[in-house]
Parts: structure tokens; sequence; C-alpha cells
């Protein structure tokens, strides 16, 4: 069925008779109808709140590493702010940070496989040193199946990492090799990127958001003082998986 967080009645609607809730709602750009608050906070604080009345056993929101509520950035705090609007109203809620997502169709991988075979330069974010740990869509699945399940009540937050940190340069480097193009990397300042990302705003479809570009300011790893997969029992894929499957495909 469907539901709409902007929506009381139809998030009502959605939860009637459910025993457990995931929120995996997310916006990287805003609209007049969809902006960070609309969705990122009231909408997620709404829906948390329709949990709790409804009596729902278990709450995830999925947020993401980094999201702070204290940040410049207006993503980035919308995200933070999210997580506390959850809290506030569910206070069993369990709060769910993956890094970088990629799997089928994503909008990650298959960007990075682009730039690298269409592009006759790749640009970097600063200098590529930023540090991210990919993780695939199907093992932050099966963890939040484990969370919904669990006898036991699970912690508050979860990150969620791959099984390798990679700075984005050598990330771009693995992508070339499977790809099997060579392609010379451009360091791009972050106050570049900054402007084209204002200038994005100007379109319909932006390829690039102030948010992904604050995103990249700050690497994206997975705290070792939270638990993560390994308290679940999951061994989560490298990111050449996914790669080695999109290579074979016709």
């Amino acid at each position: 069925m469907q539901a709409d967080l902007r929506d009381p009645p139809s998030v009502r609607a959605a939860l009637d008779g459910a025993d457990a809730a995931v929120n995996a709602l997310s916006l990287y750009v805003e609209s007049r109808d969809a902006t960070y608050q609309a969705i990122h906070v009231d909408g997620a604080g709404r829906l948390a709140r329709a949990a709790a009345e409804a009596g729902l056993h278990r709450l995830v929101h999925i947020s993401g590493i980094g999201s702070d509520a204290r940040s410049t950035s207006a993503y980035i705090r919308a995200r933070g702010e999210g997580e506390d609007a959850v809290r506030a109203v569910f206070p069993g809620a369990t709060i769910v940070r993956p890094s970088v997502m990629f799997g089928p169709e994503d909008a990650f991988l298959t960007t990075l496989v682009g730039m690298v075979r269409r592009l006759p330069v790749v640009p970097l974010f600063g200098d590529g040193s930023t540090r991210l740990q990919p993780v695939h869509v199907e093992d932050v699945a099966a963890a939040v199946a484990i969370l919904l399940t669990a006898s036991d009540l699970p912690a508050p937050t979860y990150e969620f990492g791959g099984p390798e940190v990679l700075s984005y340069r050598a990330l771009l480097e693995l992508v070339m090799r499977h790809v099997g193009r060579r392609r010379p990397l451009l360091p791009v300042p972050f106050p570049v990127w900054n402007v084209l990302a204002a200038a994005g705003r100007l379109l319909p479809n932006p390829p690039l958001t102030e948010g992904q570009v604050a995103l990249m300011r700050q690497d994206n790893v997975a705290d070792p003082g939270l638990p993560g997969f390994a308290a679940l029992g999951i061994d989560p894929a490298p990111i050449e998986t996914e790669l080695r499957r999109r290579m074979t495909q016709p």
C-alpha cells in the first residue's frame, strides 16, 4: 500500500496491523513539495510517533554515517535532526547508519563506472584522500531484517561498512581496473565542487548536490566503537564482488 510521510492518515493506515516498521526514505534533492526538513526531520518524527501510538514493538530508522544535527550542511544536519526526532517519540528505535551503499542499479557505483567509461579525465573530490567503506545494500537489508526479528532489544545505533576502507582515489583506480580503462585523475578543490553543486540547483535533476559534496569532505567509515555487521553475524561482501558481476553481464 502507498503512504506519504507528509500525510499522517496514510502513515497510520500503512502501520495498521504491523508489528514493526523501517524508515528507508531519503532525499538528496529538495523540491517545493519535498524538503530535507519535511522528509528527514518532520516525516521521520511523524512515522516514529505513529509507530509508537500503534504499539509497534520495533522501529528501524535508516540514516547514514556522518549524520550530525550540528553540521553546517543542510542535508547532513537534517539527517542528524531526524535521528533526534525519532528517538524523542520512539525511545526504543534502532538507528542504522550505513556507509555509502552499492548494488544493482545504484546511484553510486553506477556513476563511477559511467565516469570512467565516458570521461577522458576523472575528477577527484579534493585530492581524493577521503576514505569510504562501501557496503552492499543487500547486507544492510539482511542486518535490518535481523534487527527487526531479534528476540533481544537491539542496540540503539549500528554503523555498517563493507570489509574494505578505500580512499576515493583508490576506489576509482579499482573501478578502472575492472572496467579496463585507464584515466588521469584530476584533483578538484572543494570550493569548486561547492560552486558546481550550487549551479546544479537550477536544474530539475542536478547531477551533484550540496549534501553529496559535504559528505565527501569527511571520511565515511563505520565507528569501531559502535556495533556493526560482526555483532549480527554478517560477513559483508566486498565491492569487487559487484564490479565483477557487472563486468560479466552482457
